[in-house]
């Protein structure tokens, strides 16, 4: 593939289309979101309930970034290991 078609990774290790405006969301700023409660006279939300599911919603996050960071140790593993192979396999070609 020539450079010109490849895809460059951005720099924040996030997705590849997504501006750098956009900040990823963390689980611990879900977790400490607090929403204004709703005006006099207005019907809103019970914040208990609220709260209890921002820090579902965080705990999720939290499991599936560990999960992620496990992922791409293994890789990284693999790849490095899939390197040493071919070394070897173009080594024992020259012979």
């Amino acid at each position: 593939m020539s450079v010109r078609n490849q895809r460059p990774f951005p720099p924040s290790g996030g997705a590849t289309y997504r501006s750098h405006a956009y900040a990823s969301l963390l689980p611990w700023q879900v977790r400490e979101r607090r929403f204004p409660p709703a005006r006099l006279g207005r019907r809103g939300l019970n914040p208990d309930e609220v709260y209890a599911f921002l820090d579902r919603v965080a705990a999720d996050m939290m499991a599936l970034y560990a999960e992620i960071t496990k992922q791409r140790q293994e890789t990284l593993r693999i790849k490095v290991a899939l390197r040493r192979w071919q070394s070897e396999q173009a080594e024992g070609g020259r012979r």
